[in-house]
């Protein structure tokens, strides 16, 4: 058998001794290096290693918790189930007060009832009198007493000094209420301002209701009433122009010559008599009755009932219980 190049037996262990003494010589050499190194430090002082320790933390003998006398279990402070965040914002506040100001506003309209049931009580003692004959002269402060009491007067229309107020709608038409003077025999500052109804809008001008306008002495019987009130509403008269939206009683008094004193004619006519007169263009006058409006028991059971059922809503959310989002434990705050 043939051996070729390096590959021979010879060669390989000549080649390992090789590589044996150069590792010897290697190693004595580092030897005398660290020797010389030492005899030259052998005069200098040992300085410390500073080194970082790992961790401060002293160990503890391992002991199990159970063995602690302060120890305290989960069973014996068991956790307490809150709800965490804000429970209630400002909308609770406001709804806190609803309740409060529906009741308030209830019992004031329990108030309002009763004055208003007198008051309209009194003024139908006043209606059921007999008629009293209006004097002469009337003192405009007086009328508040005898608010709704029923009166006679008699005397001549001033027809040239008619005034129309209005729109006014009755049975779903438009017309006007017709405002007459009726000068009476007492003599000059007797005049009186006489409402005598209402009146087709087709018979606004006088030329379409002859019929209407009695030039002889009449007896006008009607109620007394208060000065009407203007609301905000409404626009104010134009006297020059004819066109009045609202009975300024002390207006149309300065205007005509005549006294403050405000006068409802009342009749009473059946249905036949009514088309007559309308067709006619006679005014039709008022039904002897107290017309006030009394709608303070509906605003009673409003406000209560909205006073219930804000306080039901208020319990309802004071008392909500917390939704599963809401939901966090809460460490007892009596755990050592």
């Amino acid at each position: 058998m043939k051996w070729h190049g390096w590959s021979s037996p010879q060669c390989l262990a000549r080649r390992v001794e090789q590589s044996l003494e150069a590792q010897a010589r290697a190693s004595h050499s580092y030897s005398s290096t660290s020797t010389s190194r030492c005899s030259h430090n052998i005069h200098r002082p040992c300085q410390p290693s500073f080194r970082r320790p790992f961790t401060h933390t002293p160990r503890r003998p391992a002991r199990p918790p159970a063995e602690d006398p302060s120890f305290t279990s989960v069973l014996d402070n068991p956790p307490e189930l809150v709800r965490t965040g804000r429970r209630h914002g400002p909308g609770l506040l406001v709804l806190a007060v609803i309740p409060v100001t529906a009741f308030a506003l209830g019992t004031w309209q329990v108030q309002r009832l009763g004055w208003k049931t007198e008051l309209v009580a009194r003024f139908e003692d006043r209606i059921v009198r007999e008629p009293l004959p209006l004097p002469p002269r009337v003192d405009p402060d007086a009328i508040h007493d005898f608010d709704y009491r029923r009166v006679r007067a008699r005397g001549k229309y001033r027809h040239d000094r008619e005034m129309l107020v209005g729109p006014r709608m009755r049975d779903g038409e438009q017309g006007y209420m017709v405002i007459t003077p009726l000068e009476r025999e007492g003599g000059e500052g007797s005049t009186v301002l006489v409402n005598r109804g209402w009146i087709s809008k087709k018979h606004k001008s006088q030329r379409d209701r002859p019929d209407s306008l009695d030039t002889g002495e009449v007896v006008v019987e009607g109620l007394l009433r208060e000065p009407w009130k203007k609301n905000m509403f409404t626009p104010d008269n134009r006297p020059d122009k004819g066109e009045f939206y609202f009975p300024d009683v002390k207006q149309m008094a300065e205007l005509t010559g005549s006294q403050a004193v405000w006068i409802e004619q009342t009749m009473e006519p059946d249905l036949l008599q009514a088309i007559d007169m309308e067709s006619k263009g006679i005014p039709i006058g008022r039904p002897a009755e107290v017309n006030l409006r009394n709608n303070h028991a509906q605003y009673i059971f409003t406000w209560y009932g909205l006073a219930i059922a804000t306080s039901i809503m208020f319990y309802m959310v004071v008392k909500k219980p917390p939704t599963d989002i809401s939901r966090r434990v809460r460490l007892n705050k009596e755990w050592s």
